[in-house]
């Protein structure tokens, strides 16, 4: 990993703890498989932490432009894979 995640210098320490972590499981979805439960445990602090959609696309971009991964598709296919335990793209 030769990126660092998209951060807001206003987020506390566990808000930042907690995006790193969803965008940690982003990679582990692209990589090797992840747990769906885990997954939408994460989009769903990270929707705390960023409300805001325009502000979501804002930050996916960063983190796609660095690493080549696509938040939206992850969370896309969680959605659709409703008898799936493991998200793997």
């Amino acid at each position: 990993m030769n990126y660092s995640y998209p951060i807001d210098p206003s987020w506390s320490t566990n808000e930042i703890i907690d995006v790193v972590n969803y965008y940690s499981l982003i990679e582990k979805a692209y990589e090797k498989g992840v747990s769906k439960q885990d997954l939408i445990v994460a989009y769903n602090r990270y929707k705390e932490i960023v409300p805001s959609k325009s502000e979501e696309k804002q930050l996916d971009k960063q983190f796609e432009k660095q690493s080549s991964y696509v938040p939206f598709r992850v969370i896309k296919k969680a959605r659709e894979l409703a008898n799936h335990d493991i998200i793997k793209l």
